[in-house]
Order: C-alpha cells, then sequence, then structure tokens
C-alpha cells in the first residue's frame, strides 16, 4: 500500500472512524487532522455510510454535470481513475497530467495515484489511502477520500472572524439562524433533524422563498423535504440527503450534514461580502464605542480627583490655632487619619486615572484614531498640578501643627510658672504695706527704736532679695504676650497689680526709712546677738525659700541629655545641702546664746527678736520642708528620666524600623527601573513576572503599617527629632507612593506592549528583538534615547535615512519635542511601520458594500445589516447626505468614516 504525504504541510486529511465524524472540537488542522492507524476492516455505521454515500454522489454529480458526465454507484464509478481525475480539474480549475486509457488494473492504478497526488499537492496529508483501495471498491477508503476532496475544495477556505473551517462554518449557521425561533445550531447532527435549521438558512437570505412561520417542529420530514426541494429548485442545490434517513437516525451523519450545508454557504457567498463589510464596521465602531467609553470614565474619575483636592486644600491651609495643646492634639489626630485613612484611595485613584490615560491614548493610537485631549482643566497636569499644590498644604499644615503644640506647650509651662512665682510673691509682700505704714516708732523706747532700725535693714534686704522674682514675673508675663497666650489679659492684670504693689512698697520702704533715722540718734544699744541671728536667718530663710521655689519649679526637657544635666544639677544642690545644715545649726546656736545669756543675767525678754520674723520654729520647718522636697524632686527627675528612655527607646525602635523600611524601598526602586531596561521571556512572564514582583511588595505593606504605628506613638509622645535616622515617616510615605505608582506603571506599559503586539500582529520574536535593539542603544539604560542614539538604532534595522524622513519619524516618536524617545514610542513606531490596521479608506469601502455601492445610506440598509446598538449609534451621528443623488433619509457614510480617524472629509 502506498501513503502520499506532502512536505511541509500544515493539515493532513484522511476518513475518521465510525462514531467520529469529521469533529472532534479544537482548530482546524486539529479537527481535520485523522488518525494514522485506523482499522480498515471497521465498517462505518449502516445509516451513516447511506447517508453519505447519497451526500457525496450528489455533491460530485453537482461538479461533475458541468462536464456533461455523472456517477451511479461512488465505490464503482471511480474505481478507473478517469472520473476522479476529472473531478478535481473541474472542482479545482487546474489540468491534471494526461489518463492512461489502458483497461488493465495497472492502468487504474496510476490514473488514480495521479488524482491522489494532485490532492497531496494541494497540501493534504493522506494517511493510509492507497490508489489499491480505490481500484479495488473499498467503500471505506472511497469515502474517506471523496471526504478529503470536501474538506480541502469546499470546506477549508471557509473562515468567519479567523476560526478553524467547521467552526467557521458553525459559526455562519448559528449566526444566520439566530433570529429564528426553536432553532438552536450546536453541532452538524442533532441540531439539523428537525429541518428548521435548512429552512431557516433559505429564509435568511431569500425570505421570499419560504414561509418559515407556517413550520412546526413535530412535522420534521416535511421540514427537510420543503428545505431540500426550494434548495434544489431555487438554489441549485442537488438533494443530497433523504429527510427519512435523517429523521429515522438517532445521529445524522457530520459529514453529510457538513456537505450539504457548506453547498448552502457557497451558494450564499454573494452575501459574504456584505457580512465581511457589516463585520469590518462593527469592529471599528466597537473600538469608537469602547474608547468613548474610557474617555468618559476618565473625565468622571478626573472631576471627582479634582473636587476632592478642591475640598481637601482649604481645610489643609486652615491654620487657625486653637488655645489648648488638647485641641491643637485632635487637629494633629484628625491630620494623621487623613494620611492614614483618606489620602491613600485616592494615590491609588490618581495612579488608575494616568494608567487609564496611558491604556486609552495606546488604543487610540493603534486604531489611527486622534489622540485624546481631556476637557479644559482635566488634563494629567492639571491633576499633577493640583496635587502637588496638596502636598504642599500638607506639609506646610504638618510643620504648622507641630510648631502650634510646641508653643502652647511652652505657653502653659510659661503659665504655670507665672502663677507660682506670683502666688509665692504675693504670699510674701500679704501685710507689708500694713507694716511700712505702722507708726510704732513713735511712742517705742530707744531700745525698741534701734529694733525698728535693725528690723527695716532687715526687710530691706529682704526686699532686695525678692527683686530679682518681681523682674522674673515681668519677664515671664512679657514672653507670655509675645507669644500671644490666651489669657494674656488676665497675667497683665496681675502682673501689673505686683509692678504696682512693688513700687508702693518701694516708696513706703523709703518714708518709713527717713522717720527712723530721724530718731537714731535716741538709739544707744541694740542686742549683737539678735542683730546677727537676723542678719544671717534672712539670707538662710530666703536661700530656704529659694530652694523650695527650685526644687518646686516645673520643668520641661525633650531628650535623655536634657534630664541628665537636671539630675546634674540637682545632685550638686544635693552636695551643698551639709553646709547649709552647718549654717542653719549656726544661726539657731546664736538664738540660743542669746536666751543663755539672757537667762543667766535674769534678763527678761520682751516677744521675740525685735529683728527678724524668722523664728528658729520657721528656720527648722522651712528646713524640714526643703529636706521633704529633695526626695520629690529626686522622685520627679528620675521619673522624667524613665519617660526620656522611653522616648529613646521609640526613638530608636523608629529609626531601627525606619533604616531597613527606608533603603527596602530604595533598593526596591532601583530593582524596577532595571526590571523595566533589562526583561527576558514573553511579555506575558515578563507580565507575570512584574505582577509577582507586585505582590511582594503589597505583601511588605505590614512593615510600613507597624512603623505607622510607631511614628504614632513618637508622635503622641511629643517627639520632634530623631538622631538616629535620616528617614521621617513623611520620606517612608513619599517612597512607598512612588514604589506602587512606578510598578503599577511599569506593569501598565508591558500590558500597553502586550496591547500593541497582539492588536498589530507582531510577533514574540519581533517584540524581543525590538527590546534587544532598543537596550543596545539605551547606553544610560534610562528607558529612553536621545535622537543620535535613535538614529542609530533605525539604521540597524535596516532604514536609509536622510535628514527629512529622520525628522519625520522624530515628529511621530517625539510630538513634544522633548529630544528623548522611550521604548513605548518605538514599538509603536515599528508595529505602524510593519502591520497594516483599518483605515478611513476601507471602512467607507464596507459602507459602500452595505449600500449597494451608492455614495449614501438609509437608516432601514443599517439597521439590516448591523447590530441594533450600532446601528442606532451611526444613525445618531451620520449627517444627511447632501450629494446630487441624494433621497429623503439619505445619510453621509464618508464624512461620518473620516471622523472616526480625525480626518478631514475625503
Amino acid at each position: 500500500m502506498v501513503d502520499y504525504h506532502a512536505a511541509n504541510q500544515s493539515y493532513q486529511y484522511g476518513p475518521s472512524s465510525a462514531g467520529n465524524g469529521a469533529g472532534g472540537g479544537g482548530g482546524m488542522g486539529d479537527y481535520m487532522a485523522q488518525e494514522d492507524d485506523w482499522d480498515r476492516d471497521l465498517l462505518l455505521d449502516p445509516a451513516w455510510e447511506k447517508q453519505q454515500r447519497k451526500t457525496f454522489t450528489a455533491w460530485c454529480n453537482s461538479h461533475l454535470r458541468k462536464a456533461g458526465t455523472q456517477i451511479e454507484n461512488i465505490d464503482e464509478d471511480f474505481r478507473d481513475g478517469l472520473k476522479l481525475m476529472l473531478l478535481l480539474e473541474v472542482i479545482s480549475g487546474e489540468r491534471l497530467p494526461k489518463p492512461e486509457r489502458g483497461k488493465m488494473r495497472v492502468h487504474k492504478i496510476n490514473n488514480v495515484n495521479k488524482a491522489l497526488d494532485f490532492i497531496a499537492s494541494k497540501g493534504v496529508k493522506l494517511v493510509s489511502i492507497g490508489a489499491e483501495e480505490i481500484v479495488d471498491g473499498n467503500a471505506k477508503m472511497t469515502l474517506g477520500m471523496i471526504w478529503t476532496i470536501i474538506l480541502r475544495f469546499a470546506i477549508q477556505d471557509i473562515s468567519v472572524e479567523e476560526t478553524s473551517a467547521k467552526e467557521g462554518l458553525l459559526l455562519w449557521c448559528q449566526r444566520k439562524t439566530a433570529p429564528y425561533k426553536n432553532v438552536n445550531v450546536q453541532n452538524f447532527h442533532i441540531s439539523w433533524k428537525d429541518g428548521l435549521a435548512f429552512n431557516a438558512l433559505i429564509h435568511r437570505h431569500r425570505p421570499e422563498l419560504i414561509e418559515y412561520d407556517k413550520l412546526r417542529k413535530d412535522d420534521p420530514v416535511t421540514n427537510l423535504n420543503n428545505a431540500f426541494e426550494v434548495a434544489e429548485k431555487y438554489l441549485d442545490i442537488p438533494k443530497m440527503l433523504d429527510a427519512e434517513d435523517i429523521v429515522n437516525t438517532a445521529r445524522p451523519d457530520e459529514k453529510a450534514i457538513m456537505t450539504y450545508v457548506s453547498s448552502f454557504y457557497h451558494a450564499f457567498s454573494g452575501a459574504q461580502k456584505a457580512e465581511t463589510a457589516a463585520n469590518r464596521i462593527c469592529k471599528v465602531l466597537a473600538v469608537n464605542q469602547e474608547n468613548e467609553h474610557l474617555m468618559e470614565d476618565y473625565e468622571k474619575l478626573a472631576s471627582d480627583l479634582l473636587e476632592w483636592i478642591r475640598r481637601t486644600i482649604p481645610w489643609l491651609e486652615d491654620r487657625v490655632p486653637q488655645k489648648t495643646i488638647t485641641e491643637m492634639q485632635q487637629k494633629l489626630e484628625d491630620f494623621r487619619d487623613y494620611r492614614r485613612v483618606h489620602k491613600p484611595p485616592k494615590v491609588q485613584e490618581k495612579c488608575q486615572l494616568e494608567i487609564n490615560f496611558n491604556t486609552l491614548q495606546t488604543k487610540l493610537r493603534l486604531s489611527n484614531r486622534p489622540a485624546f485631549m481631556p476637557s479644559e482643566g482635566r488634563m494629567v497636569s492639571d491633576i499633577n498640578n493640583g496635587w502637588q499644590h496638596l502636598e504642599q498644604a500638607e506639609k506646610g499644615y504638618e510643620e504648622w501643627l507641630l510648631n502650634e503644640i510646641r508653643r502652647l506647650e511652652r505657653l502653659d509651662h510659661l503659665a504655670e510658672k507665672f502663677r507660682q512665682k506670683a502666688s509665692i510673691h504675693e504670699a510674701w509682700t500679704d501685710g507689708k504695706e500694713a507694716m511700712l505704714k505702722h507708726r510704732d516708732y513713735e511712742t517705742a523706747t530707744l531700745s525698741d527704736i534701734k529694733a525698728l532700725i535693725r528690723k527695716h535693714e532687715a526687710f530691706e534686704s529682704d526686699l532686695a532679695a525678692h527683686q530679682d522674682r518681681v523682674e522674673q514675673i515681668a519677664a515671664i508675663a512679657q514672653e507670655l504676650n509675645e507669644l500671644d497666650y490666651y489669657d494674656s489679659h488676665n497675667v497683665n492684670t496681675r502682673c501689673q497689680k505686683i509692678c504696682d504693689q512693688w513700687d508702693a512698697l518701694g516708696s513706703l520702704t523709703h518714708s518709713r526709712r527717713e522717720a527712723l533715722e530721724k530718731t537714731e540718734k535716741q538709739l544707744e544699744t541694740i542686742d549683737q546677738l539678735h542683730l546677727e541671728y537676723a542678719k544671717r536667718a534672712a539670707p538662710f530663710n530666703n536661700w530656704m525659700e529659694s530652694a523650695m521655689e527650685d526644687l518646686q519649679d516645673m520643668f520641661i526637657v525633650h531628650t535623655i541629655e536634657e534630664i541628665e544635666g537636671l539630675i546634674s544639677a540637682h545632685d550638686q544642690f544635693k552636695s551643698t545641702l551639709p553646709d547649709a545644715d552647718r549654717e542653719r545649726e549656726a544661726i539657731l546656736a546664736i538664738h540660743k546664746e542669746a536666751q543663755r545669756i539672757a537667762e543667766s543675767n535674769h534678763i527678761k525678754l520682751s516677744g521675740s527678736n525685735p529683728y527678724t520674723t524668722v523664728t528658729p520654729q520657721i528656720i527648722n520647718s522651712k528646713w524640714e520642708k526643703v529636706q521633704q522636697l529633695v526626695p520629690k524632686r529626686d522622685h520627679a527627675l528620675l521619673e522624667e528620666q524613665s519617660k526620656q528612655q522611653s522616648n529613646e527607646h521609640l526613638r530608636r525602635q523608629f529609626s531601627s524600623q525606619a533604616n531597613v523600611v527606608g533603603p527596602w524601598i530604595q533598593t526596591k526602586m532601583e530593582e524596577i527601573g532595571r526590571i523595566s531596561i533589562e526583561m527576558n521571556g514573553t511579555l506575558e512572564d515578563q507580565l507575570s513576572h512584574l505582577k509577582q514582583y507586585e505582590r511582594s511588595i503589597v505583601d511588605y505593606k505590614p512593615n510600613l503599617d507597624l512603623l505607622e504605628q510607631q511614628h504614632q506613638l513618637i508622635q503622641e509622645a511629643l517627639i520632634f527629632d530623631n538622631k538616629h535616622t535620616n528617614y521621617t515617616m513623611e520620606h517612608i510615605r513619599v517612597g512607598w507612593e512612588q514604589l506602587l505608582t512606578t510598578i503599577a506603571r511599569t506593569i501598565n506599559e508591558v500590558e500597553n506592549q502586550i496591547l500593541t503586539r497582539d492588536a498589530k500582529g507582531i510577533s514574540q520574536e519581533q517584540m524581543q528583538e525590538f527590546r534587544a535593539s532598543f537596550n543596545h542603544f539605551d547606553k544610560k539604560q534610562t528607558g529612553s534615547m536621545d535622537s543620535d542614539d535613535f538614529r542609530a538604532l533605525l539604521i540597524s534595522t535596516g532604514y536609509s535615512l536622510g535628514d527629512a524622513e529622520f525628522n519625520r519619524i522624530m515628529s511621530v516618536v517625539d510630538p513634544n519635542h522633548s529630544g528623548l524617545v522611550t521604548f513605548q514610542a518605538f514599538i509603536d513606531f515599528m508595529s505602524r511601520e510593519t502591520t497594516d490596521t483599518d483605515t478611513a479608506d476601507q471602512v467607507i469601502a464596507s459602507f459602500k458594500v452595505l449600500a449597494g455601492d451608492k455614495n449614501f445610506i438609509t437608516a432601514e440598509e443599517l439597521r439590516r445589516e448591523l447590530p441594533p446598538d450600532q446601528a442606532e449609534y451611526c444613525i445618531a451621528r451620520m449627517a444627511p447626505y447632501q450629494g446630487p443623488d441624494a433621497v429623503p433619509g439619505a445619510l453621509d457614510y464618508k464624512s461620518f468614516s473620516t471622523a472616526l480617524y480625525g480626518e478631514s472629509d475625503l
């Protein structure tokens, strides 16, 4: 047995096993490819063989009758090879080698071999079909051979929307019969048993031949015979099937049905030209409708984002300060909520808007449409400008908040210090005016007068010691005024009262001294011990009061160094306490000595020391108070030291995380830059790799959330600096947003490259060659190149460039005259140079087909030829036709077609 094989062929043909038919799913090569080894002794199903014999015989005779002959028995009449060669000449329009006219078996085999060689020369791989089987009248082999011929010459070239032959023929049937009730074509066997599908095909193309509404699904024999008779009588399609055979067979033979249906396809091929035109128009309109939808989405998203920016900026620019730290901290918390909750979705919207804009522009370029120009004020640059203004306002607002909190903290500290010093001073001055106004010296003895003078001297010393405190009070009040303290009025009133009282005390002190000096001559003696006691007790008492004031003084620090400085100062103060205690004991010893002398000389002292009110009890009481305040001060300083240590821990904790996250983000940005330049593999591989990379970045987000939590703890602790890291939370946030935006844009670039590749039919090898060439001349590895490098790139691809041609190309790839050419611009240019696209002229030609070669088209014709939504789309946008051959309702399809591509009317 001889096998006939054609070298380097795409498809192979041969008879299929019984029960499988010609189908089996898959592409054209799959369903036409037959089993390499099939059982030659396996017989066809009798019902199928009967259907195939009748159908194939009728099909052969529909062509042989053009040569004035026919066959009666398909497995007998082809045995000598003569009519087989004649059939091939008729259906191919070509001449075969001259047949041998001898009657011997070898002559017949030679003729059949000539026919089989011709079939093989047409790209058909014949498997297990040999001339001997045909000459011997093998029915299975003969039917298989005829089916192979039918596939090659009647079905192979049928294609709808680039599908395989069988799928194309099935899709054609489904589309043509879709509007008809009770018809659902899913295959080439069961779907045709009731006959309605055959009638629907005829009615769709020749409605005057069939009264479809009168057909009944429950009368398949009548339906089938009606279709067969009409097809034979009016369409010149011979009757290839028997209605009874189809109805009485559980599953009609697929090959027979396909052969007969293909005759309908070729009979109606005249209408195919109009359908092709309609398909082209539908494709173009679908692109336009999708682009318009994308434009509307962009406009809405841009408007919403700009409106949010417009509403947010005034809030960030509202710098009205609050009176208390609590109110300002609430503002800071509101700002943190804005950064954590409200802004991130808007960052994503802005990134998505840019991606949508780039994708839309790519689609418009690929479909030869003019570039999209958003409404005034809604350009990407407008959004970027608004966003920049927003971020400037954010930065200023946060700085203002922190400065205000620091100012209020300082104000609260100063105000409390003012109240404390004022209260101490007011307590000291209480009764002093009455004492200075007292005229006790008029009735006093000489000794009393001398005592009053000494007492007044001690008071003046005390008064001078309090001068510093008054000046401090006034200075604090002045600072509160300069810092715009909200309760400055009461502070000023109290300060003025203290100053006025101080002036009055000074005046009264001067007057009293003059009065005492008038009687000073009468003073002779003074108790030196009391005087010495008074002179030493007063400064010691003042020292204790100052010490108590200092020990109770409020303090505010921000670093561990500051609190350690206070602790050091406090330790130094404590080191002076032994000397102070010895001074206290010395003063008390003076008092005891005076009492001892008075008692030993039986002197009766009248009351307390006349030179001072500072009694030993007061000194001991205040000394005890100092002793109590020292450990309290110790405790307060240690608490603050613990707080600063905690703050230092927070700083180190934040810096430890920030010093990892910051470099990580920077590294990822650099890696994305390398990935976008050094991409390998298919674009799908690159896209998959980038999306995995994006997921790894998104998976890193908990590290930023942890950093945000640590940053919030730092802000709540009012920590304003951190020497352990150069990264602020603002730097990290901006870097993270840039990282997400960059990876999303890189993914979008690859998606646009895939879109360009698929739309333009660029192979993966071409795309890789484009990328390799671009990377070679991208010297700086930045993803773009200057004009000189681009000229070298074009020359390397085979372009012969003069200055005029190169300038033309640069105007295409660099319309903004930036001086740089990106990879996307390069592949857009190369795809336009190497592929074909729909043009306005092609769309005009398609409309002309639908219009029957008229220069206009009517709404009725559009509705008949196009899907409803696309027909109405055209009708709503086409202008009335104004030509001399116009009729009522004529529409101008030429101007509409050119407008689709942004061109002027042809």
